[in-house]
């Protein structure tokens, strides 16, 4: 695996590389070389070869790096950070955080290059091709969630969509309970796990995947429309992701020091002013029921509030799933 990542930080500049070289910097021989190429195809990595010149990546990649993450959170939201860990590749940032949970401490960080086995909401898959995008998870513990863990997925959202808003992304949607939108194509989402009691003091995993330069080919494993920070913002932009990982855990580090003292309840007015459904016919579906209504926004608890047929009911998050009702928009 390091002779993997030795050769990635030496292609990392966008330039050809010859395999003779390479394989000189390495100690290893060019059918070696063509292995560990191979290698890095299989992590989403697309790499150019070509007789005469060598390899080299689709794009240059900028690896995230500690120092210039903890510069862009500030000294404010670092003082809420316990430790901050970036790997090059892990099956997933959440189980990473989960397994070793009891011996962390409060807003223990891990940041992953590449993720193998990366998880959505209701166990999907989460592609994760490496250098690509923004894998992280959070450990935070709460005294007490009273009105329940449903406003503290809102919450990161909110957290989320405020950090992007202030590196220059507009019309970011939110769609409760977990996803990030621009113009109805998924841009990230956020998974939270959560162990505890209702009154006592609850242990939560707050993962966050974030499409920056999603490449065409692993875009092609999505079963939804999607875009990324790259599109949105356009080719010509530096696409920074120690920034943009930086600034979002500022915001959101700062964000859930906030949620633990007065709950979801002074965020749902930035909520709603980020939410796609709101007003709007809407399907919910568990398991093999679907229930169609009117969203009407969500409550000072992050509740969903859905008409229908005139009664309002209060629905939380749980094991279903929510879209706009086109047939009936």
């Amino acid at each position: 695996m390091q002779q993997r990542y030795r050769l990635l930080h030496l292609l990392s500049d966008g330039g050809f590389h010859s395999g003779e070289t390479l394989g000189s910097v390495l100690g290893i021989g060019r059918s070696a070389i063509w292995k560990l190429v191979r290698s890095l195809e299989t992590m989403g990595i697309d790499v150019f070869a070509v007789r005469g010149k060598g390899y080299r990546l689709s794009d240059s990649i900028v690896l995230l790096q500690r120092e210039r993450i903890l510069a862009e959170i500030g000294e404010e939201a670092a003082g809420l950070l316990s430790e901050m860990e970036i790997l090059p590749e892990i099956d997933s940032t959440n189980n990473y955080l989960l397994a070793r949970a009891q011996g962390l401490g409060n807003g223990h960080v891990c940041l992953a290059e590449y993720q193998s086995s990366g998880r959505g909401r209701r166990g999907r898959h989460w592609v994760s091709p490496f250098g690509a995008n923004i894998y992280l998870s959070v450990l935070r513990y709460f005294d007490a969630l009273p009105d329940g863990p449903q406003g503290l997925s809102l919450m990161v959202g909110v957290a989320v969509a405020s950090a992007l808003t202030s590196i220059g992304v507009t019309e970011v949607g939110l769609k409760w309970p977990n996803d990030l939108l621009w113009k109805n194509r998924k841009l990230g989402g956020i998974l939270l796990e959560l162990a505890g009691e209702p009154g006592g003091r609850w242990q939560v995993v707050i993962g966050l995947g974030l499409n920056v330069n999603l490449p065409a080919e692993s875009g092609k494993h999505i079963d939804q429309p999607w875009v990324d920070l790259k599109t949105v913002i356009g080719d010509h932009s530096d696409l920074d992701r120690n920034l943009i990982a930086g600034r979002i855990l500022r915001h959101l580090l700062l964000e859930l020091e906030r949620f633990s003292r007065h709950g979801f309840t002074p965020f749902r007015p930035l909520w709603e002013s980020h939410d796609v459904t709101r007003n709007r016919p809407v399907v919910i579906k568990e398991l093999h029921r679907e229930t169609r209504g009117l969203s009407q926004g969500v409550d000072d608890t992050g509740a969903l509030l859905l008409s229908v047929d005139g009664q309002v009911r209060r629905i939380l998050s749980g094991d279903l799933s929510l879209r706009i009702d086109h047939e009936h928009s």
